[in-house]
């Protein structure tokens, strides 16, 4: 459990949190919105120790376990992308070192009936124990399961960890704080650097996970698909529904539409009270109930309207001369860095005011086809037709890095301006959330989402027929989004988007360009059309295995007698244990649920004992479930050998 009480956040002398109350329990998954700015980031460091609270509380229960993601992650040089993965199981990492050390103790010693001996076989055993009952001997397999959930494949594990992007290593950090078993999980944007196959992976497995998960993130539909309840910030209270985002944002309005019909009705009161008191308070025989009227305004609770931050980009890209009917014909292309291959005999036609999404894995060739088609690389080898009166707006990934650090926002756009769009460049920037002081600000002390914003009215100044946009969404708020989304829809030209926000997307473009094995495959429909193919085409798949298990079941007919026998006595012992262990699992819980309730009572137990019991209760736990576990995966795999 986890509960705040009037949380209070102050930084250089002003409130970026105020009094911020709300308990979350296991198996709550809650979204934490809101726009850039108003302190999401900073009360998931305030609740995982960074940060210290000005005012209130943050209560835990002792011993809870906390895993936070978080935007800077340092790694030590050196290690191997399974050696930093591995260390998510520090004890058991410990244990298997102690089980080492006694094995070459054991086999330099030959007094086999001596004293010290047998003490040192016992303690090789019941340490050779805990390692079972902890995991020991599936901990490896449960990283790789992870990381390549992730999108690291089995070359990737041995490669030293700085050979990686920031984006991928962010991907390690993730996979740590998954396999840890922590009780409560801080995300802080955790998929902008996923692909959206990771991403549904991620879905599934925090669907799954049973401890508490608080995560900031800007992409609807993951928060859509992950979360039970919505917790936004303002910069005056909070909104707490327990619903995902879209009803959320549906409850939400719904409140405000009443809040707002019956201040109307209050004021409406208001004034007539009011021209009752002007019409009767100066005729003797009303006076008194004309004080009646003025007292009743005076302790009339006046209703106020939750403001409503309607402040957002209103944008459209400047068209220029329409291009000829084919916009970019590629034939043949290839691409390598150095020895590796990552695009190999490409061909594809794209056709004026075509809308194309790029979606795959990271590492596949997107953004680097992105930069040929503008020209920022050179193919190695095939050709690439640009067509005629083609005009090119490209949005890079890292678009906000090429913004001068030094420059004011009205610098960077003036110096980015001619004399045809001058006049009116504090109209763009105001389109972009840019007014009044805020133009003054230095680009070094912007947030990512305001550099965004930036960098995309840079974009404004010059019009064209084609644009490219590689992550353009990356650090922009949902409503920023759903803007930018509006505007590339309604933009007269060829759009070319690579994105893995689903949300995002949809709608947005005609075709789906998969890049996967160095290559493409197009797909006539938008991201939806896309998911849905490649579920059946992962379906097909999946029962072409089947067939194939099958096949090489009927082959194996004439196995062994003895060994069916062998595994028929197994499987029956291990039916009897698995049935003992889930009746004790049974009794835990229980036990564990009781004492949850009265932990949930308005005067919860204080006694340090009940704590002790309860995170002994926990730990029996979660032996039991390892030992099931281990025992569960034996007999299905000797069911899957009987058949």
């Amino acid at each position: 459990m986890l509960n705040l009480s009037d949380v209070t956040i102050r930084l250089g002398g002003n409130d970026i949190v105020r009094k911020v109350s709300f308990q979350l329990n296991p198996g709550q998954k809650v979204g934490l919105i809101g726009r850039n700015g108003v302190g999401k980031s900073t009360l998931l460091k305030a609740i995982n120790g960074d940060v210290e609270i000005a005012e209130g509380q943050i209560s835990l229960l002792k011993g809870t376990r906390i895993g936070f993601l978080k935007q800077d992650i340092e790694f030590d040089s050196g290690t191997t992308v399974l050696e930093e993965t591995y260390k998510a199981f520090d004890d058991l990492l410990q244990l298997e070192k102690q089980l080492l050390q006694i094995e070459t103790e054991l086999s330099e010693r030959a007094d086999y009936e001596s004293e010290a001996y047998l003490n040192l076989l016992d303690t090789y055993h019941r340490i050779q124990e805990k390692f079972r009952v902890s995991g020991g001997y599936q901990y490896k397999g449960e990283v790789e399961k992870v990381l390549k959930g992730l999108g690291f494949n089995s070359g990737d594990f041995d490669k030293k960890v700085e050979t990686f992007s920031g984006g991928w290593r962010m991907r390690i950090e993730l996979a740590k704080i998954l396999l840890q078993n922590n009780d409560v999980l801080l995300l802080d944007e955790p998929t902008n650097h996923l692909d959206i196959e990771s991403i549904l992976w991620f879905e599934n497995f925090l669907k799954n996970y049973k401890g508490i998960v608080m995560l900031v993130s800007h992409d609807q539909m993951f928060l859509n698909q992950v979360t039970n309840r919505t917790i936004e910030l303002t910069r005056n209270k909070i909104y707490d529904f327990p619903k995902a985002y879209s009803d959320f944002m549906k409850i939400k309005a719904e409140l405000i539409e009443k809040q707002q019909q019956t201040a109307k009705n209050q004021e409406k009161e208001i004034k007539e009270t009011e021209r009752l008191i002007e019409k009767f308070r100066y005729k003797a025989t009303k006076a008194s109930f004309a004080q009646s009227l003025i007292k009743k305004l005076e302790k009339m609770e006046r209703i106020e309207v939750d403001a409503i931050d309607n402040k957002t980009m209103n944008i459209s890209f400047p068209v220029a001369k329409a291009s000829g009917k084919i916009v970019f014909e590629i034939e043949h292309l290839e691409k390598k860095y150095e020895q590796k291959e990552v695009l190999k005999d490409l061909n594809l036609i794209i056709t004026k005011g075509e809308k194309l999404a790029f979606v795959g894995q990271n590492g596949t060739g997107k953004t680097t086809l992105a930069k040929i088609l503008v020209g920022e690389l050179k193919q190695t080898a095939g050709k690439l037709k640009v067509g005629h009166n083609v005009k090119i707006g490209y949005f890079a990934q890292n678009q906000s890095e090429y913004l001068q650090p030094d420059l004011t926002v009205l610098e960077t756009i003036e110096a980015a301006s001619d004399d045809t769009n001058r006049v009116g460049l504090r109209d763009i920037l105001g389109a972009f959330l840019f007014s009044g002081d805020e133009v003054h600000k230095k680009v070094k002390v912007l947030s990512g989402g305001e550099r965004n914003r930036l960098a995309l009215a840079v974009m404004m100044l010059q019009p064209v027929n084609v644009l490219i946009m590689d992550e353009p969404t990356n650090h922009l708020d949902i409503h920023s989004k759903n803007v930018l989304q509006q505007a590339l829809k309604t933009f007269d030209g060829t759009l070319i988007v690579v994105s893995h926000d689903r949300h995002f997307l949809q709608g947005l473009t005609q075709k789906t360009i998969e890049f996967k094995q160095r290559n493409i495959k197009v797909y006539l429909g938008d991201i939806d059309y896309f998911l849905k193919e490649r579920q059946a085409e992962n379906f097909r798949e999946i029962e072409q295995k089947k067939a194939q298990n099958i096949r090489s079941k009927n082959k194996s007919a004439n196995s062994d007698y003895e060994m069916r026998k062998a595994n028929r006595k197994r499987l029956k012992q291990l039916k009897n244990k698995l049935q003992k262990i889930e009746l004790a699992i049974q009794e835990q819980e229980n036990t564990l649920a009781q004492m949850e309730t009265q932990l949930a009572a308005p005067e919860p137990p204080a006694e340090t004992s009940f704590f002790e019991d309860y995170n002994q209760i926990k730990e029996n736990l979660e032996q039991l479930m390892s030992h099931w576990e281990i025992l569960q995966t034996e007999l299905d795999d000797l069911e899957k050998q009987i058949g």
